[in-house]
C-alpha cells in the first residue's frame, strides 16, 4: 500500500544506530540449541493433518543415509568429508531436506538477521604475471586493455566511497611485473592518511605472498607491515578449491594450498581476521568441495580468525579455460541446484565454527541470492559500487546495489536487515517494515556506469593505460 505522504529521506550520519561490541569468532557450541521464535509471525498450534502427511512423505522419500547425516548435524555434531560429499551428491526431494536443515541451523546460530555492508571494490590493475585459466580479468602488460590506477586515483575512489556512506574499501588486483615490494603497504598508508576511519579489506593471500617475495622478507614480516600501515582484514580469495590436484589443472603456478594456509594462519596469529571463499562449478567434484570446507573448518578450530565463508560460483562465459578449451571437461558454471546445495552444505559443515555465510548477488543474481537466504546464508554481501572480476568473466547482474534495495530483498524473505562493518559489528538494525532511512548512495541517480565507470570502460580508457603509468610504482630488483 502506498502512503499518501511520502516520508522525507533521512540521510545517514556516521555513528548513528545501535552500536554493539565487535563480534568475536564463534567458538563451537555442540549439542541441541533452543530454537528462537521468529518475530512478528503467528504460529498455529492446531492440528494440520494434510501438512503433516506431506512432511512425512518428504521425509520418507529421503535416502536413509542422507537422513542420518542431517540428523547428526541437527544434533550439533560436525559431519565429515564423506558425509559432506554425500550431501553434495543429493538430488530430488533430498535437496529440500538439506535446505531445511541448513536453514534451521542458521536460525539457531544467526537468528533472522541478515547483514550487509556499504563498501566499494577497487581493483587497481588488471595486469598479472600469472595466467590462471579461469580468469578473464587479467591482461599482459603490453596489451591494449591493460590498465593501472595510480595511488591518487585509488585514494580518490576511496574518498568518494566514504562520502557515499561506505565503511570499507576492498583492495585487490593483478600481480604486475617487477612490482616494488612495499607497494601494497605504501598504498594502504596513502588511503589511511586521507581516510583514517575507513576499513581496508585488502590484499589476497596471493598478493601477500607476492609482496613478500618482491620485498625479500617473510610472510609474517610482510603481514606485520600491512597491519601497521592500516590493513584491517584480508579477503580469503585466491583459494578456488584448496585441493592441490585441482589447482594444478586450473591455475598452475598459482599460490599452493600450503602457501595459502600459511598466509591465512599467520594473519590470524597476528590478529588480522580474514574471510574465506571457494570457487566452484568448474572441474571439481563433490569430495573436493567437502575437503575444502573441512580444511577451512580445521583452520577455524585452530585460529578462530575467519569472519565469514563466501561461496563463489564459477562464471564461465569469458573464462579462457571454458571458451578457449584450455582445460578439458569444464562445466559451464554451477547449476541452480549446485548453488543452493553449496550454501546449505556449507552451513551444515561450518555451523559450529563459522557463523556467517555470505551470498554473492553479483554471481548468482538478486533472485537466487534471496533463495539462498533460506539455504543457510545470513549475509547479503556489499554494495560494491564497482565490480570488475566477475563482470569481466561475463556476469550479468551489474556491479552495485543500493542499501535500500538490499533491505527490500531481505525483508521480502521475511528476514530483518542490518548494516554491519567488515568484522560484523552491527552499525544499524532495521525492523520488518519499510523504513525512511536513506544513505547517500541511495540518493545517487542511476546513469548506467556514467559516474562510477565500469571494468570495460576502464580497460578502454586512455587515462589509465598501464604502459603510461608503469614506472610509477614499479622498480627492478637488484
Amino acid at each position: 500500500m502506498v502512503s499518501k505522504v511520502q516520508p522525507k529521506p533521512r540521510v545517514s550520519t556516521r555513528g548513528g544506530g545501535n552500536s554493539l561490541r565487535e563480534t568475536k569468532p564463534r567458538v563451537s557450541t555442540r549439542g541441541t540449541q533452543p530454537v528462537p521464535k521468529p518475530r512478528g509471525r503467528n504460529h498455529s498450534t492446531a492440528p494440520l493433518p494434510a501438512l503433516k502427511d506431506a512432511a512425512e512423505r518428504l521425509l520418507g522419500s529421503i535416502d536413509i543415509e542422507v537422513a542420518r547425516i542431517l540428523d547428526r548435524a541437527l544434533s550439533g555434531e560436525d559431519i565429515g568429508v564423506e558425509e559432506g560429499a554425500r550431501l553434495f551428491d543429493a538430488d530430488g526431494g533430498a535437496i529440500n531436506a538439506i535446505m531445511l536443515a541448513a536453514d534451521e541451523l542458521r536460525r539457531r546460530t544467526a537468528g533472522d538477521r541478515v547483514t550487509y555492508i556499504i563498501n566499494r571494490n577497487i581493483n587497481f590493475t588488471n595486469v598479472c604475471i600469472k595466467h590462471c585459466t579461469f580468469c578473464a580479468f587479467s591482461r599482459g602488460h603490453r596489451e591494449e586493455e591493460a590498465y593501472y590506477l595510480p595511488t591518487e586515483e585509488v585514494v580518490r575512489r576511496a574518498r568518494e566511497a566514504w562520502e557515499l556512506g561506505a565503511t570499507e574499501v576492498c583492495i585487490q588486483a593483478g600481480l604486475p611485473p617487477k612490482m616494488k615490494g612495499d607497494y601494497y603497504i605504501e598504498l594502504t598508508r596513502a588511503i589511511k592518511k586521507e581516510l583514517p576511519d575507513i576499513d581496508i579489506h585488502g590484499f589476497s593471500p596471493e598478493e601477500v605472498l607476492y609482496g613478500s617475495i618482491r620485498s625479500r622478507c617473510s610472510i609474517e614480516e610482510y603481514l606485520r607491515g600491512l597491519k601497521e600501515a592500516g590493513v584491517g582484514s584480508l579477503p580469503g580469495t585466491s583459494a578456488e578449491v584448496l585441493v592441490q590436484e585441482v589447482r594444478d589443472i586450473i591455475s598452475p603456478g598459482r599460490i599452493t594450498t600450503e602457501q595459502w594456509i600459511e598466509v591465512i594462519t599467520t594473519a590470524h596469529r597476528l590478529g588480522i581476521p580474514t574471510s574465506s571463499t571457494i570457487m566452484y562449478g568448474h572441474i571439481e567434484d563433490s569430495r573436493h568441495k567437502a575437503q575444502h570446507i573441512a580444511l577451512l573448518r580445521e583452520i577455524q578450530a585452530q585460529t578462530g580468525g575467519f569472519t565469514e565463508f563466501v561461496p563463489l560460483s564459477f562464471v564461465h562465459t569469458e573464462a579462457p579455460m571454458y571458451n578457449k578449451g584450455l582445460v578439458p571437461n569444464v562445466r559451464p558454471g554451477a547449476t541452480g541446484a549446485e548453488v543452493v546445495k553449496m550454501y546449505a552444505v556449507s552451513r551444515i559443515m561450518l555451523n559450529n565454527w563459522i557463523k556467517n555465510i555470505q551470498v554473492s548477488w553479483v554471481k548468482e543474481g538478486p533472485k537466487l541470492a534471496q533463495i539462498s537466504l533460506n539455504a543457510g546464508a545470513n549475509d547479503f554481501m556489499g554494495t560494491l559500487i564497482n565490480e570488475s572480476i566477475s563482470t569481466s568473466a561475463g556476469a550479468i547482474y551489474g556491479q552495485r546495489m543500493k542499501p535500500r534495495e538490499m533491505r527490500r530483498l531481505i525483508r521480502d524473505m521475511g528476514r530483518l536487515p542490518a548494516e554491519r562493518t567488515t568484522t560484523y559489528r552491527i552499525l544499524r538494525e532495521f525492523g520488518p517494515e519499510e523504513d525512511d532511512h536513506y544513505d547517500p548512495l541511495d540518493l545517487v541517480e542511476e546513469d548506467g556506469d556514467g559516474r562510477f565507470g565500469s571494468y570495460h570502460q576502464l580497460a578502454q580508457s586512455a587515462d589509465f593505460k598501464f604502459r603510461d603509468r608503469y614506472a610509477i610504482p614499479l622498480t627492478v630488483r637488484q
